[in-house]
């Protein structure tokens, strides 16, 4: 029969001989255990067997405290919760829990918050920020907004400050960070942010942030604070940048202005240097000159004064003869005397001009 294919029964409804049975659990954990006792000397339930057992779990329990310290990282040995230790990479052992615990924070891996806008994942392309307004608009030295996006670069150099000291670190970074700028650009104009103070910006609000990382003992150090944007807000920022062009035109005006006179000055200053030099030329000549006419003049006066008959005789001749040189003279002798027949006259001109066809 299709029901009973062992014979010897009746069909499905009968009282025949059953089917194949399932296996018996408890069965197999005791025939387990008589193996297990039999693999220990003595049984299961001498002392020895208890000694043997209580050593294997604690040798595993050891082993378990061997633990490795990857380069870059720093282990922090705790005892009961409380620091007692540093170690170096490498290979180390320590009592595990619940007595012990390590605790290996990365210590030169450079950490990156944003302030001010959020990336998608690691990409920086443009369509993949998110700009964060609450964040980045910040009230300037001078009461205009300016729209701020920035970078903190940091890493840890005290990890057990970093461990113990701060809940969470890229939570009070950013934190801290923000009002480290925020207190800075609260003390500068807005044309110095926009322009050339970014790196002044950038330095004072890091040393600001180091201080109050500091403050707190947080064991972080801040390698930089790099500056994305500087802008103003989005809603003026065609009239500012209108501002700004005129501002622009202005600078190039003067500079224009300022070439100019670089041209022109040194060329009016040349030639009045030269004007000066010239007169200076002809002052010392003029002055020379007449010390030259004075100390002639005081020579000839102290030869005046030595031969003064002479001199003044000399002087007269000199002059009548400058006055008289070039006049038509008739020479009259008034001791002629009378009677004598001969007429005192002498006309030299008439004479002069005789001689003068004479010799032609």
């Amino acid at each position: 029969m299709a029901w009973n294919p062992q014979g010897g029964g009746q069909g499905p409804w009968g009282r025949g001989t059953p089917g194949p049975q399932p296996p018996d659990i408890e069965e197999i954990l005791r025939r387990g255990q008589d193996k297990f006792k039999r693999f220990l000397p003595g049984g299961m339930g001498t002392a020895r067997a208890i000694i043997l057992a209580i050593i294997a779990v604690a040798a595993i329990w050891l082993a378990s405290g061997l633990y490795r310290i990857e380069s870059g990282h720093k282990g922090l040995v705790l005892l009961f919760g409380k620091n007692v230790a540093e170690t170096d990479p490498g290979l180390h052992w320590f009592f595990p829990g619940p007595i012990g615990e390590v605790v290996i924070p990365n210590v030169e891996r450079s950490r990156r918050v944003d302030v001010g806008f959020r990336t998608a994942g690691t990409s920086t392309r443009a369509g993949a920020v998110r700009d964060l307004p609450e964040e980045s608009l910040m009230l300037t030295g001078d009461q205009n907004i300016a729209d701020l996006d920035f970078t903190v670069l940091w890493k840890v150099n005290n990890p057990a400050n970093f461990v113990f000291n701060i809940r969470d670190p890229e939570t009070t970074v950013k934190v801290a960070a923000e009002s480290a700028m925020r207190e800075v650009i609260g003390q500068t104009p807005l044309e110095d942010a926009l322009a050339g103070g970014k790196e002044i910006i950038q330095n004072r609000t890091r040393d600001l942030l180091q201080t109050i990382l500091d403050g707190y003992g947080a064991g972080i150090s801040i390698d930089t604070v790099q500056l994305q944007k500087v802008d103003p807000p989005g809603a003026v920022i065609d009239a500012f940048n209108e501002v700004q062009r005129a501002k622009q035109d202005k600078e190039r005006k003067l500079n224009e202005a300022e070439a100019y006179r670089n041209k022109i000055v040194p060329t009016a200053r040349g030639e009045a240097a030269q004007i000066t030099q010239n007169a200076t030329a002809y002052k010392e000549k003029v002055t020379k000159e007449a010390e030259g006419e004075a100390q002639r003049f005081l020579a000839i006066y102290e030869s005046f004064k030595a031969t003064e008959d002479v001199a003044r005789q000399r002087l007269y001749l000199e002059t009548m003869e400058e006055v008289l040189g070039g006049a038509s003279k008739v020479i009259i002798d008034s001791k002629g005397g009378a009677g004598s027949g001969v007429i005192p006259y002498l006309p030299l001109p008439e004479l002069q001009k005789r001689s003068g066809r004479a010799g032609k």
